[in-house]
């Protein structure tokens, strides 16, 4: 078998077989394929797609290129979630101690966050003492003892997409769905779950921009899914406007925190709760969205969605006592308001240009390795559809020096549309596949 004779099958569209794909990948991994070779193969899938088999077998091959963890004993009840990266996504430090709660099993690996995404683990990092790189044996020990927990990816997953992802940021293939969904799933295949939960944003401030192309995303993770035996489903969400008021990792932790207290923004409440039914749905808790809903609220109504972040927190060493005074995380020196000029509705609040302003403030990371101060971000205090008058605050910047603030002025004032005529609030989802 010679990696030039597959290029060429799929160049001429022709579908590979598990073993084709096998080889490729095992051998990309080990060095053996040049990334010359292997580029030409990308551009060939993105050119001409895949089938879902063939994905499937992608995703597989890439899971098995390096560690995978081993949650059988667990007997098929451990659930995942996974997001696609939003601009205010805090859901996870909500959703994973509300669906443990309930009695489902949560063993969550999340990366750091890039770009204008924010990650789980730089907001759970806020804490003093938390502990973000548990090895194999303690993710499964706390997973047993504690029923929750959320890590940073120190195992070596799925290596092989790693370097794949690598060559297609530089040649041009990012956009390949095929090779965007094999790459999300193979990390989450590799992660050990029998069940995953995927939120696909759509919009402004997430990867996929446009609803016809974030289904078709969302349909062929869940078809690899059910094609690798896991029980998956997709909820395509809006991402136009940042999620909730708080970006930044501190201040997104507090407003966790006010939600799993049963309080919080209307938008990031009905993404916790349904999202939150959704995974008790498809980890056979819940028989249907209603009474998975009933189950999410009753867990932060009566305290034990709240109770169980804790242990979760202090199983991993943070200072639980932080989750009770929050005023004791890291705050910023200044806090500088936005105000609108005019009067008139709220046609845009720029989700992408939040996130950019929250990178360039330090709240994120322009490139990996980067240190992000937990301090500081955006409190956004408009949302799409609100009637504001000239001199109401668009935005409060939190900041440690007056010339962050200055660098992020103008870009956060171009952020807010505002419309003479009525708007429209967005619908908080567009759908839900895999049910």
């Amino acid at each position: 078998m010679r990696a030039v004779d597959i290029i060429i099958k799929k160049r001429d569209k022709e579908e590979l077989s598990k073993q084709e794909i096998d080889f490729l990948i095992q051998n990309f991994t080990t060095g053996e394929i040049p990334d010359y070779q292997m580029s030409a193969w990308a551009m060939a899938v993105l050119l001409n797609g895949m089938s879902h088999q063939e994905i499937t077998d992608l995703t597989l091959a890439m899971a098995a290129s390096g560690d995978q963890l081993d949650l059988s004993e667990f007997g098929g009840r451990v659930i995942d979630k996974h997001s696609t990266g939003g601009v205010g996504d805090k859901t996870t430090l909500v959703v994973a101690p509300v669906v443990a709660a309930c009695g489902l099993p949560v063993g969550k690996m999340s990366g750091r966050g890039l770009g204008f995404s924010g990650g789980t683990i730089d907001k759970l990092e806020s804490i003093p003492g938390f502990k973000s790189n548990l090895s194999t044996q303690e993710f499964i020990l706390q997973l047993r003892e504690h029923g929750i927990v959320l890590t940073g990816q120190s195992l070596d997953l799925a290596p092989a997409d790693g370097k794949l992802y690598a060559l297609r940021d530089v040649t041009g293939t990012v956009q390949s769905i095929p090779l965007i969904a094999s790459s999300v799933m193979s990390k989450k295949i590799a992660s050990g779950a029998d069940a995953i939960a995927l939120d696909v944003k759509v919009g402004r401030g997430a990867f996929m921009k446009n609803l016809e192309e974030a289904r078709e995303l969302a349909e062929v993770m869940v078809a690899i899914g059910k094609l690798s035996g896991r029980r998956v489903i997709a909820v395509l969400s809006q991402m136009d406007q940042p999620l909730g008021i708080a970006v930044g990792n501190a201040l997104e932790l507090k407003e966790a925190i006010d939600m799993l207290n049963g309080f919080g923004p209307e938008d990031f409440q009905a993404h916790c709760i349904d999202l939150s039914a959704y995974m008790l749905i498809l980890g056979k808790v819940a028989s249907d969205l209603e009474s998975g809903r009933k189950m999410a609220q009753e867990a932060i109504d009566n305290g034990s969605a709240m109770l169980k972040f804790k242990e979760l927190i202090e199983a991993q060493g943070g200072d639980v006592s932080v989750i009770d005074h929050p005023e004791k995380l890291a705050t910023a020196n200044y806090i500088y308001p936005i105000v609108a000029d005019s009067d008139g509705w709220v046609k845009v609040v720029d989700a992408q240009n939040v996130g950019e302003s929250s990178v360039e403030i330090g709240a994120g990371r322009a490139k990996k390795g980067d240190l992000i101060d937990p301090a500081v971000g955006i409190m956004v205090r408009v949302k799409v559809g609100d009637h504001i008058e000239a001199g109401q605050t668009l935005f409060d910047v939190h900041v440690n020096d007056r010339n962050s603030f200055d660098t992020v002025f103008q870009k956060l004032k171009t952020a807010v549309e505002i419309s003479d005529e009525p708007v429209e609030p967005p619908p908080y989802f567009w759908g839900v596949i895999g049910l």
